[in-house]
Formats: C-alpha cells, sequence, structure tokens
C-alpha cells in the first residue's frame, strides 16, 4: 500500500477528513484490471448522468502569446521560441462573432483564454464587455485569465460569467518540475476566490509530463477533496510543442490515459469529466474507451487556444456513430 509522503495542500474549503480520498486509495484504483476499472467508472457515471450524452464547448484565445511565465508545456510563454506570436487583446466585435458561430455550431459553452500571468484592472475591463456580450447570446460563459486578485472574480460574475478556469496542471510534489513562476498555493488562491465570489469551478491538469502514476493521483486527490469538486474537470494530454522544456517528453500510454478518465469519474462522479487537450491525436477508438470510462464533456471546434483539435464535422460524426447526444 502505496504510502502518503506529501501532505495534501488543498483551499481552504475542504471536505472533511472523513471524507477525503488518499493518494493511496486513488492509487489502488489505477490498479484494478482495465475492465473492472472501467466498469466501475461506467457504473458511477450512469448514475448521475445520462451515458449517451455530452457537454460541448468552444474555446477561442482572446489574447494569445507573449506570457511571462514558464510552464514548461506552454508554447504560449515568451521563454520559448515556438513560432507562437505576441498577439493584442481581439476585439470585442471579432469575440462575439466566434461565440455566434460556435452557438450555431452546436456549442453550449464559449471560453475565452488569455495568455496572462493574471490580469491587471486594465485589461480585465474589455473582458468584462465580452462576457457581457457572450452571456447575452444564450451560451454559458467560462474564461481562463491566470491569477485573481481580490475583487476580481466578483466583478467577472457581476458580468456575467459562469464558470472559471485555473487547472492545477500536476500533483504538488510534481509541480516544481514543470513551474517555478508561481505557486501550487497561488493557484489554490485563485480557487478559492472563485468559489468565494459564487461562480462554477472549471479545474483539471495535464497527463503525460513525464509523472508517475501515483503523481497522477495526487492531482486527482486534490480536485476530488475539494469541499465541492470542480463542476468541470478538463483532463489534457500533453501536446508537445517545439520550443518547449517538455518537448520530446515520453508519450503516456493510451490505456494509462483511459485509466486516469476512469478514476477521476469514480472519485468525482457528479462533476463533468473533459477531454482537452491532446484530443486531435486521438483515434475514435480511443475516444469511445473515454467516453465509456466516464469523460462527457469535450472542446469543440478547429483549435484549442494554439494547438490543433479535431474539426466539429469529426465530432459530429464520432458522435453518430456512437450514439451520442450534445446535452
Amino acid at each position: 500500500m502505496l504510502e502518503n509522503t506529501v501532505e495534501l495542500l488543498r483551499p481552504a474549503k475542504a471536505k472533511p477528513e472523513s471524507e477525503r480520498w488518499s493518494v493511496a486509495q486513488i492509487v489502488a484504483l489505477f490498479e484494478l484490471p482495465f475492465s473492472d476499472l472501467v466498469f466501475r467508472a461506467q457504473t458511477v457515471h450512469r448514475e448521475n448522468f445520462n451515458p449517451n450524452e455530452v457537454q460541448v464547448s468552444t474555446l477561442l484565445s482572446i489574447k494569445t502569446g507573449g506570457c511571462s511565465e514558464d510552464c514548461g508545456y506552454c508554447p504560449q510563454s515568451a521563454r520559448y521560441h515556438t513560432g507562437v506570436e505576441n498577439q493584442d487583446l481581439m476585439a470585442l466585435e471579432d469575440v462575439v462573432a466566434a461565440a455566434k458561430a460556435a452557438k450555431e455550431s452546436g456549442a453550449q459553452r464559449f471560453c475565452m483564454g488569455a495568455a496572462w500571468r493574471g490580469p491587471k484592472q486594465k485589461d480585465l475591463e474589455p473582458v468584462l464587455k465580452m462576457i457581457a456580450e457572450v452571456k447575452a447570446l444564450g451560451l454559458e460563459t467560462c474564461a481562463t485569465l491566470g491569477m485573481l486578485k481580490e475583487g476580481q472574480a466578483e466583478q467577472l460574475r457581476e458580468a456575467g460569467l459562469d464558470y472559471y478556469n485555473h487547472n492545477l496542471d500536476t500533483a504538488p510534489e510534481y509541480y516544481g518540475d514543470v513551474i517555478s513562476t508561481r505557486t501550487y498555493q497561488d493557484r489554490l488562491d485563485t480557487l478559492d476566490r472563485v468559489r468565494d465570489a459564487g461562480m462554477n469551478v472549471c479545474c483539471g491538469g495535464i497527463v503525460g509530463m513525464g509523472e508517475s502514476r501515483a503523481q497522477r493521483a495526487g492531482l486527482i486527490a486534490q480536485l476530488a477533496n475539494m469541499e465541492t469538486p470542480p463542476e468541470s474537470v478538463p483532463v489534457n494530454l500533453l501536446t508537445q510543442v517545439e520550443g518547449t522544456p517538455l518537448h520530446g517528453t515520453g508519450e503516456l500510454d493510451p490505456f494509462e490515459f483511459v485509466r486516469t478518465i476512469a478514476v477521476a469519474r469514480i472519485t468525482m462522479p457528479t462533476s463533468h469529466v473533459r477531454l482537452s487537450a491532446g484530443r486531435e491525436t486521438m483515434p475514435e477508438s480511443l475516444q469511445a474507451l473515454c467516453f465509456l470510462a466516464g469523460a462527457n464533456s469535450v472542446f469543440y471546434g478547429e483549435k484549442l487556444l494554439t494547438t490543433g483539435n479535431p474539426d466539429t464535422e469529426a465530432d459530429l460524426a464520432l458522435f453518430a456513430k456512437l450514439g451520442i447526444n450534445q446535452g
């Protein structure tokens, strides 16, 4: 039995200790025979969701490149030479046009991402207008803008923001191998601010960055042990971009990725578990296994921030093959 060697960092609002998942318990789930694990995850999924329904979101990069952070996976960091150019914040009318197109394509939620360490007030003002305009279209709204200062989450909520995305990326004990310019606690503090403001949380991580299975379990423990686990849990498979420090990392076994989806479903039974970055490299058979293991949300469209994503037509064809409806 694996012992917990690293104390779990956690936001101020956490589950009572008797209800928390230990890293050892989560590793034990990972180690189940594959069929048993998927069966258990599918059972939990059916108890909480329509098993043939998927939530669809579209993600738009409203401000690309030039970020001061050193996240080892990110082509938008100004520290790396990846070919991603620094672009100014998009114009309001262009964002609204993209949101309208996303809605016409069947997206239910429109997510806006900006490559900032955290928004200054002068950055936030135009984004608040974007949120209000997108919300007026009848779409759910989501934003990922980096770390939030006191009072900013409340402004976003008042503008009509439904979800704030801020990923933990990995387990506390592996985090320093990936990022040095912000701490794990910085991320947890932003999540607390989002919760305190009354917004939904979108929070997950990236797998395939060279972490161990126990460290993948540590990430899931962080998420599952929040007093209210994230409403949306994006599970990203590392998209390797030449010029970033993590380019050349050994690829994660596809079955381990499916196991990660299944464990997330079991430990967070009422959360939407989203197939996010990396889906463009997954064959239909692997995506189908992920849906069987409890994934019930995807990003939809041609691009995911700065990397590829399966196009809308391919997604619709896959959903038709599997008998999946957009819900």
